[in-house]
């Protein structure tokens, strides 16, 4: 396709790093071996199929994305569309006679090689002035031809088969428009249609597998402005909620990406994300699930047979690269993977911290006496809290191990597991305290069979004060 020119380059650089994640999200999952059936249903994102294949009404033949804009001046619109191309690899023997038989699998010393649809990152670039964008805007169709090659496999030296590789052919359009907005700023909403545009009708084949090829997979949008900022459409300012309410985004959801918390780049994508994403520093490298197992991911993989491992090998580069990153991986890597609180970076920031003064800058203690090494402040140590005879006053009523209560888990919490308690009778097995003053009451839920369990693991349910109701004062009312 279109090479971006430099400028867009630079203006993409940070949003593609989350880009680059979306377009392979669940490209090939851990086994990350073809024979694997979580790996047979491919594709699950951002499926734009030929708009007269005969199961299309199951799919989706277009993506819309519209998003604010407050321009400055006459800035120039980049925008970038990205997808995979479908690869179908068919595997053949080599016969003695010189013909090929095709395999369902071939043995390498080295891997295990099967049928797959390899993905071909593609994109497509058009810049152009936010002047031109009025009125009808800006169409650019694209194409992708058909394309076949062979590669030949050998063992040792000799010929044993061969992978047949074929794209079809592809075509879409990328169509760009603005209109200008009332409000006290000047604001202009951009809509952006991708779709596909292919002639392929399935031959009278609904099947999905069959239309793959022709379609464009995990198709995303990436936009930039060389002058302004786009508005936030999940957060946006309160003299544009309006205009933001009025956004109709079809199977896709723009997000803000730019580097730096920056407003200048917009990431739509069919997975739905917070503006400015980001991915985890410790990540180590593509491990085709985001970055949020990355470590049980890496064990596993590490810990695959050598049999698993060449078969993973065979299915596609990715997985071999993957192999070959869990295998290679050092110790302090994997450990940066374990117990990383994110959230906490932007109070401790990324560096260790340094040492602590404590004679300068102690924190306050919350109580007298030495902890015994201990944390600064911990419940253990603190003779000012008992969790087993402290009691708290909810309805009036004094509330400690022991009381049975009823749970009404209120709106503010998000917890769908909670919410199905709602109703039930419970046993308050601790009043807990935390550093900020909150007040906890642990409890096991009547008729539990585990009830013991978690007793002598100390793993119980926790609510807040305000969630539960004495039972007595249930029975009474």
């Amino acid at each position: 396709m279109t090479s971006a020119a430099p400028a867009t380059e630079d203006l993409f650089a940070h949003a593609r790093q989350i880009a680059d994640a979306v377009l392979l999200e669940g490209y090939v999952l851990y086994p990350y071996r073809a024979s694997a059936a979580k790996n047979r249903m491919r594709w699950q994102f951002g499926v734009l199929v030929p708009p007269r294949w005969p199961g299309a009404a199951a799919e989706h033949t277009l993506q819309r994305t519209e998003c604010l804009l407050e321009p400055r001046g006459n800035p120039a619109l980049h925008a970038q569309v990205r997808f995979l191309h479908a690869r179908r690899r068919t595997v053949q023997r080599a016969l003695p006679d010189g013909t090929y038989e095709t395999v369902e699998a071939l043995e390498l010393p080295d891997r295990v090689v099967r049928p797959w649809d390899e993905g071909v990152t593609e994109q497509v670039d058009l810049t152009t002035g936010i002047a031109d964008l009025t009125g009808d805007g800006v169409r650019l169709p694209f194409a992708l031809p058909a394309h076949e090659e062979s590669e030949p496999l050998y063992d040792g030296g000799c010929l044993v088969g061969r992978q047949l590789r074929r794209r079809e052919h592809v075509a879409g359009e990328l169509h760009l428009r603005a209109t200008e907005l009332d409000g006290p700023c000047r604001l202009l909403r951009l809509t952006a249609t991708v779709r596909n545009t292919g002639d392929w009708d399935g031959d009278g084949t609904a099947d999905r597998a069959a239309a793959l090829p022709y379609s464009l997979l995990s198709a995303h949008l990436l936009l930039g402005t060389t002058s302004g900022a786009f508005l936030s459409l999940t957060d946006p300012p309160e003299w544009a909620s309006g205009a933001a309410a009025d956004c109709r985004n079809a199977h896709t959801w723009p997000v803000l990406a730019g580097a730096d918390g920056t407003a200048r780049t917009v990431l739509s994508s069919p997975i739905i994300l917070e503006d400015h994403p980001r991915i985890a520093p410790e990540s180590p490298g593509v491990l085709y699930d985001a970055t949020e197992i990355d470590e049980i991911l890496a064990l596993r993989t590490a810990a695959l047979t050598d049999q698993e491992k060449r078969e993973a090998r065979g299915t596609d580069d990715r997985a071999a690269a993957v192999i070959d990153l869990a295998d290679s991986m050092p110790p302090e890597v994997l450990e940066r993977l374990h117990g990383a609180v994110r959230a906490l970076r932007e109070v401790t920031g990324d560096g260790p911290p340094p040492p602590p003064d404590r004679a300068a800058a102690a924190p306050p203690d919350p109580f007298d006496g030495d902890t015994g090494g201990a944390p600064w402040w911990d419940p253990a140590a603190d003779a000012a809290v008992d969790p087993v005879r402290d009691r708290v006053l909810v309805d009036g009523t004094p509330v400690g191990a022991g009381s049975r209560v009823a749970l009404r888990p209120g709106p503010r919490r998000t917890d769908a597991q909670d919410l199905f308690l709602h109703g039930r009778t419970a046993v308050v097995e601790a009043v807990l305290h935390d550093v900020d003053g909150g007040v906890h009451l642990a409890v096991t839920v009547d008729g539990d069979p585990g009830a013991d369990i978690r007793r002598e693991q100390g793993r119980f349910l926790y609510f807040q004060p305000d969630e539960l109701t004495p039972l007595a004062a249930v029975e009474d009312g």
